[in-house]
């Protein structure tokens, strides 16, 4: 069982930059693919960006530019740097990891474990 945590949600101004953390348990972490999701009330759980075990990364085009995502294998680690933040972003933001690896990374249902979640609030 791998338990995924997150942190560094908070409230920020549209403009403003916020970092979240996902720190995973196990020994397997360098192999698997991990993704951010989002969700905001009244609305489905949606693909943010994600990173497969050999550094590729993929992005939503609503945050293209302006998300980064990378992980630190030896922390067990993945990070999402959100900069100029919109109105928006505002969700809870999931870390999900996908312990196969090579699953499509888009769809939630491929991520086999899930963090709680972390509150992202963007004010104007």
């Amino acid at each position: 069982q791998v338990q995924l945590v997150e942190s560094g949600g908070g409230l920020v101004q549209a403009g403003g930059s916020l970092r979240l953390s996902c720190a995973a348990s196990g020994r397997a972490f360098s192999t698997y693919t991990m993704g951010w999701f989002r969700q905001a009330p009244g609305k489905e759980r949606e693909f943010v960006t994600a990173i497969r075990w050999n550094i590729n990364t993929y992005y939503a085009d609503s945050v293209k530019g302006r998300f980064t995502i990378s992980r630190d294998n030896a922390k067990n680690t993945v990070y999402l740097q959100m900069n100029s933040l919109k109105l928006e972003d505002t969700a809870v933001y999931y870390c999900a990891a996908d312990a196969s690896g090579d699953r499509s990374i888009f769809t939630p249902a491929a991520y086999d474990y899930w963090g709680q979640g972390t509150q992202v609030t963007v004010s104007s």
